[in-house]
């Protein structure tokens, strides 16, 4: 019979289906890895919830899939707590979804297309009474799908909406949420916020950075805590002024906007951290009585503030707009346009620990009147217009806890005297770009002058790091280092700088040395055992120092010379130890590139702009390092592509010859050969 015939091949089936069985029918949870009561299925490949998975899982990551839709009845996980399905393409959930997700408070679902089918999605998150944690950025959700999607979530505390197409929220847009504490609204397309946040009043942290706000007024959110309003288009910053609460905010960042004015804060605040940097602000205190300012105003008038409002009329110098910046800590005012303080404004934050004013218009910083605190931590007033700094003795001593100054790209000439000896904590000071030299010993010991032309640093023991690149210095005293324990010590910049003697007493500390575009040849660094970092770079250096060899480098920089080759031995002793080098815009020789082997097959080291580094060949082509093709003789150093174009004439002209000679002397040989091939007799 037929049957019979089929026998012996069912029975040699048997064992595979019994292999394959238990993978087709869950063909996919062996993706899975389980540990303890949490299933991690990422990166999969998954179209679907992988089945047979135990159902007393309290976590369950889908993220990096292909599952589009999730359908009714495939989630049986009583006790999950957290399910995450980010990166999914997912489009839609079911209403019936998360039925049985009775516990569920933590639920991602970034990076989706849930715009799609929003409305059977919010039924489905209708049904998931403690949500507390919910991610739904990047979903291409606007102001209406959103307002659907969080109807009745009254439990939830985290809420993520970045990068979604959001333009204008209003007191619907989160109406229901009353227990939402933090809410990420950064990179949508706002522009205007009428009302939204009514509802909201335990909410503590709101980012509503890189969106595009005109303004923040009427902001009367005394609960908040934390406000990151950076990279938008605000130009004003204005806070109820007829409150009598205490706002709770402690940070507040408007970096990065067209804020013309110092935003008018609240009247009573706990605000530590103010971060104003890259804006317009600058300060219009020298208007008041300033007949000769033509067609200027000293006040200006702010409307349709809100209805139980009337128009406000502020004096643009009133120090009650400053607002309560009493608890002030941190001042980042960096790249804006104020030329002065006003009067007393410093005075108003005696625990101010970090002012960051560089990349302003500052022409004299008066540390006597300003009388700036005494906690002050950080003080950098680099790239200003500073050609004065006015300090007396008194001044300078209750700088006791300042740590870190930075003087550098202005255009001083000379400081108070002894300013630095003053400081019993400074462990950082760049005065990088200025005309300031240092004092001989002489000069510091014998000076009465309130003013000086030169620097002292010797027996600042707290001293660490010293920059002072670009100063026009000429020759360094030999005790111009004494006492010091310094780590970093950058003099680049100071072409011809004799530096010989002088840094003898850092041999032991001196961790980072910069002497780039100096002109030094012959430095010996052999003493400088600690050294980790060093930048010799654009000195014309022709070849690499040998003293180079004993040190333990991290970081070489030796751009811009005359390089042409690193010695075999140098690469080999250099580069177990190496981890950074700089190597662009020397001429090396493309037939001399050993060195450049050595660097490559080392995968310690990063050559910084590797497609930066060129060479020449013998005919002066300029090649990139990296795609060197040449192969090149030993000590010569001369490219075989001559070798080569002097021998492939000659083999050309044998070739010639062998085939000419023949059929020059027996002419009939062709004949027979054209008969052979190709007058053959037909077949019909």
């Amino acid at each position: 019979m037929p049957g019979h015939g089929l026998t012996p091949i069912l029975l040699c089936l048997l064992p595979m289906w019994r292999i394959l069985t238990p993978v087709f029918s869950h063909p996919q949870h062996s993706r899975c890895l389980l540990k303890q009561r949490t299933a991690v299925c990422n990166n999969g490949e998954l179209t679907f919830v992988p089945a047979g998975l135990p159902d007393n899982i309290e976590e369950l990551q889908l993220n990096n899939n292909l599952i589009q839709t999730l359908q009714d009845n495939t989630l049986h996980f009583p006790s999950l707590k957290t399910l995450s399905l980010a990166c999914n393409s997912l489009k839609k959930i079911e209403s019936n979804t998360f039925q049985e997700l009775k516990f569920l408070e933590s639920l991602n679902l970034a990076n989706n297309n849930l715009d799609a089918y929003y409305q059977e999605t919010s039924q489905a998150l209708k049904t998931l009474p403690r949500l507390r944690v919910l991610d739904l950025s990047e979903n291409y959700l606007d102001e209406e799908m959103v307002a659907a999607l969080l109807q009745n979530l009254t439990s939830l505390e985290y809420l993520n909406l970045s990068g979604n197409l959001l333009r204008r929220l209003d007191e619907t847009s989160f109406g229901d949420l009353w227990q939402l504490k933090e809410l990420d609204l950064q990179r949508n397309i706002m522009f205007e916020l009428d009302g939204a946040f009514k509802s909201n009043h335990k909410l503590q942290r709101l980012n509503l950075a890189f969106n595009y706000l005109p303004c923040l007024t009427d902001f009367h959110m005394t609960q908040l805590v934390v406000l990151n309003a950076s990279h938008n288009f605000i130009e004003w910053f204005i806070s109820r002024q007829d409150l009598n609460d205490t706002f709770q905010l402690e940070t507040l960042d408007l970096t990065n906007n067209k804020l013309l004015f110092f935003p008018f804060l609240p009247s009573h605040s706990h605000l530590r951290h103010l971060y104003l940097s890259h804006n317009s602000v600058k300060f219009y205190e020298h208007l008041v009585g300033n007949d000769t300012v033509l067609n200027s105003t000293t006040t200006v008038e702010f409307y349709n503030m809100k209805k139980h409002m009337n128009n406000v009329t502020a004096e643009l110098w009133d120090d009650s707009l400053h607002g309560d910046i009493s608890s002030l800590e941190i001042l980042d005012l960096r790249a804006n346009q104020v030329a002065y303080f006003p009067q007393g404004f410093i005075q108003r934050m005696p625990a101010l620990s970090r002012l960051q004013m560089c990349t302003n218009c500052l022409e004299t910083l008066n540390l006597t009147s300003e009388q700036l605190s005494s906690s002050l931590y950080e003080l950098d007033v680099s790239n200003n217009r500073l050609n004065q700094i006015v300090a007396d003795e008194d001044t300078m001593m209750a700088f006791g806890n300042l740590t870190y100054l930075n003087l550098s790209l202005n255009a001083l000439e000379s400081l108070p005297s002894g300013l630095f000896s003053s400081l019993p904590s400074l462990r950082s000071v760049d005065l990088s770009y200025n005309n300031i030299d240092i004092c001989l010993p002489e000069e510091a010991e014998t000076s009465t002058e309130t003013m000086s032309a030169c620097v002292d640093w010797t027996n600042i023991v707290s001293l660490r790091q010293l920059y002072l690149k670009g100063c026009n210095l000429h020759k360094i005293p030999s005790s111009a280092f004494a006492g010091l324990s310094l780590t970093h010590l950058e003099l680049s910049d100071n072409p011809g700088l004799i530096v010989r003697g002088s840094m003898q007493s850092l041999s032991r500390t001196l961790q980072h040395l910069g002497l780039g575009n100096t002109h030094i040849q012959d430095f010996d660094f052999s003493h400088f055992q600690s050294l980790t970092s060093l930048n010799i770079s654009r000195n014309s250096l022709a070849h690499l120092p040998p003293s180079l060899l004993n040190l333990d480098l991290t970081v070489l920089d030796l751009r811009d010379n005359k390089l042409s080759t690193i010695a075999s031995g140098q690469a080999q002793a250099l580069a177990p130890k190496l981890h950074t080098v700089f190597l662009a815009g020397n001429p090396f020789n493309c037939c001399q590139a050993e060195w450049f082997t050595t660097f490559k097959t080392t995968k310690t080291i990063h050559m910084v702009g590797l497609s930066d580094i060129e060479c020449e060949d013998s005919l002066q082509t300029t090649h990139r390092l990296e795609r060197n093709a040449y192969l090149c003789s030993g000590e010569g150093g001369e490219s075989i592509l001559w070798y080569i174009l002097l021998i492939l004439p000659m083999c050309l002209f044998f070739v010639g010859v062998s085939i000419i000679v023949p059929l020059t002397f027996k002419p009939q040989m062709l004949q027979k050969s054209i008969k052979k091939k190709c007058l053959k007799p037909t077949s019909y």
